[in-house]
């Protein structure tokens, strides 16, 4: 174990450190589907309750050794896969010392759920950074401080990003990381006392947090301007809109390589990253609505990244993305409950030539970094009724509780929209619009009432919320809407709990 240990930290470093970035992602070029079939054989293997699962389908790995035999292997979710195994049952050989660090998320109930990795996972999801801070920020000829704004401790976010950053110092880049995590006066102390002895200043964090982060310093009187501000976000789709509202707020000059969203998950890591590219392309489509709706299929935009289909391999079935990749738990065709689809790096050009749009030849004219021949992934969200909210999934589960206390419970029906929306000034706020019984009356008391329930079972099950968003945005804000009103509450239609 400890000999097997060393030699994968060592391989996985050494080819970071020694491989450039174009080598990296270009390897997808030279690579077939046999490596998604490969990882799985390993997996069959290695992990034993893969080797249970297979055996409860019926799947004998010997007869499955095409691509084709791939795309018939049963899905693998959280409740018939990670959830029925205990964890070190899950990774290699049944051991968990395979692995060296454990993340956590929560789920609906709040209960945590672990995450182990291991030092070599790490490495596939620092190129993922590299790309960013190289493609985006042209980080490896500017001195960069990298300011950690996500929450720190066991939560996934923040030590991940953390040690991806740090690799990239071991490469070479002159990238110096900070970690005030989501302490806001730590924040603004060490970009003002140490801010201005770098080119340039990366803040990486949930959206609606860095939102906040910047209005407030621009209320303090900080001049964001002169620190060359740059973001990188994960965790929840915003508009671009915003993106453009966000940017002119910390003197944003170049928005396709200004700011950059990572599409990860707890489960694995980075999945996909946006590019210059895909912004481009995204800001596009913002402009031109009908061309969005013949692309995606649907009038709301999604987030559009692109992704090394060799570190993680995506598929579609039924207009939800399972994804196979290699991590401290190996995943095979892993259903995450995203919305969403893939789009070759050919077929989107070919689209986009369609409306007369050339994104190549227009970041061309901007600098002319940050274009891959990469596959792309749009994702509308988790399809499990789930909201993102600074980063943490609020799921109905919670607000049901808080609806269901005493004296509470005699005034409404059950049900509610859950939702996050954006005031006047495109900052977001948790939205709750609860249906009142019939025969009772609205009054400012009862909002009150229901809101401080909400949030006092929100804290209390919800561990992701109670740690993710600050406090100052946790209270929700609750309307009241009588029975069966027909915007949220429809007579003899079937009740969504959330809208996106």
């Amino acid at each position: 174990m400890k000999a097997e240990k060393q030699q994968r930290a060592i391989t996985a470093f050494q080819d970071f450190l020694t491989t450039p970035l174009e080598t990296l992602l270009q390897q997808h070029l030279n690579t077939d589907t046999s490596t998604v079939v490969a990882l799985f054989h390993h997996m069959a293997a290695t992990v034993p309750a893969y080797k249970d699962f297979l055996a409860h389908h019926g799947v004998n790995p010997d007869q499955y050794q095409t691509f084709e035999d791939f795309q018939r292997l049963p899905q693998l979710t959280k409740e018939n896969y990670l959830l029925r195994y205990p964890l070190a049952q899950l990774c290699r050989h049944g051991e968990l010392q395979t692995c060296d660090m454990i993340a956590v998320s929560s789920g609906s109930t709040g209960k945590p759920t672990f995450w182990p990795r291991f030092f070599a996972d790490e490495m596939q999801i620092a190129t993922r950074f590299e790309q960013v801070f190289h493609d985006s920020f042209y980080a490896d000829t500017k001195r960069t401080l990298a300011v950690i704004c996500f929450s720190l401790g066991t939560w996934v976010g923040g030590m991940y990003t953390t040690n991806c950053c740090r690799y990239l110092g071991s490469k070479g880049y002159p990238i110096t990381v900070v970690t005030p995590g989501n302490n806001k006066e730590e924040i603004f102390r060490v970009v003002q006392e140490l801010g201005s002895g770098f080119e340039q200043v990366v803040l990486l964090g949930y959206p609606p947090f860095l939102k906040d982060i910047i209005d407030t310093g621009i209320a303090r009187g900080i001049e964001w301007q002169q620190y060359q501000i740059k973001l990188v976000m994960a965790g929840e789709v915003f508009s671009e809109e915003w993106r453009s509202l966000v940017g002119e707020r910390v003197g944003s000059q170049h928005s396709c390589y200004d700011s950059v969203s990572l599409y990860g998950t707890a489960d694995a890591g980075v999945l996909g990253n946006e590019t210059p590219l895909s912004i481009c392309i995204r800001r596009f489509l913002a402009n031109h609505p009908e061309a969005a709706r013949a692309l995606f299929g649907e009038s709301r935009l999604p987030t559009l990244v692109q992704y090394d289909p060799v570190s993680r391999f995506f598929e579609v079935i039924d207009g939800t993305l399972l994804f196979s990749g290699d991590n401290g738990i190996p995943l095979v065709r892993y259903n995450i409950l995203d919305t969403g689809g893939i789009i070759s790096y050919d077929a989107m050009l070919e689209f986009l030539r369609k409306y007369s749009f050339d994104p190549v030849a227009e970041l061309q004219n901007q600098g002319g970094r940050g274009v891959r021949q990469l596959p792309f992934v749009y994702v509308f969200g988790r399809s499990n009724f789930t909201v993102s909210y600074f980063g943490a999934n609020i799921y109905p589960e919670n607000v049901t509780v808080g609806l269901e206390q005493p004296v509470i419970r005699e005034w409404v029906t059950g049900k509610f929209v859950l939702q996050v929306q954006e005031d006047a000034d495109k900052n977001r706020f948790l939205s709750v619009v609860v249906e009142l019984a019939p025969g009772v009356e609205e009054s400012e008391e009862k909002k009150q009432a229901i809101a401080s329930s909400i949030l006092t079972q929100l804290k209390r099950l919800n561990s992701e919320f109670a740690n993710y968003v600050p406090p100052e945005y946790q209270m929700p804000q609750v309307a009241l809407a009588p029975t069966g009103d027909p915007e949220y509450f429809p007579v003899g239609v079937k009740h969504r709990y959330t809208r996106k």
